[in-house]
């Protein structure tokens, strides 16, 4: 063997020779799972009997070419109060989301329901509805989306007396 993945011919064996088609399968998902390891992506497979390579490799690129720097922040806002008072509606989370977060952000977000827990600042756990919202902007405009995202922050925490809004950010690439 030259070291090369090649087509079994009859004459060098079936399922039981050392290169038949068994031996050739598991070259192929060898050289696919090390060639995932190596790039982070899913590559293109080889089928069985043919005559193309175990790995493309303009597959690969074109995967991880996809997509520009983005920063995905997730805001989670809380609705019951510590001090006691009502909890925060669904209409009174969209009216803060209309007055404070679409002007600063107005290309798009995406609000999810939760359910939450929370230890206050008394030391009480609580249960209690939640919202997740993610806002989704450029790596460039981390610096200036940093400001507005904590001015969000600040508004929700005065406005409903909240001991605080959670803020989970992470790097990644989108592409629209």
């Amino acid at each position: 063997m030259t070291g090369r993945l090649s087509r079994p011919s009859p004459t060098t064996g079936g399922n039981d020779s050392p290169h038949g088609p068994g031996r050739h399968t598991a070259l192929t998902v060898a050289a696919t799972a090390l060639a995932v390891l190596a790039t982070g992506v899913p590559v293109a497979y080889a089928t069985l009997g043919s005559d193309t390579p175990a790995v493309s490799q303009p597959a690969a690129s074109a995967a991880l070419a996809r997509g520009k720097a983005y920063i995905e922040t997730r805001l989670l806002f809380g609705t019951e109060r510590p001090d006691g008072g009502p909890a925060v509606t669904d209409r009174q989370f969209l009216a803060f989301v209309d007055k404070e977060v679409t002007p600063r952000f107005p290309n798009g977000l995406t609000i999810q329901d939760g359910r939450g827990q929370w230890r206050n600042s008394h030391g009480v756990i609580e249960r209690e509805r939640s919202y997740e919202l993610i806002l989704l902007y450029p790596a460039t405009e981390s610096r200036v989306r940093d400001a507005q995202i904590e001015r969000i922050r600040d508004a929700y925490e005065k406005a409903y007396a909240q001991d605080s809004v959670g803020r989970l950010e992470e790097r990644t690439t989108a592409d629209f």
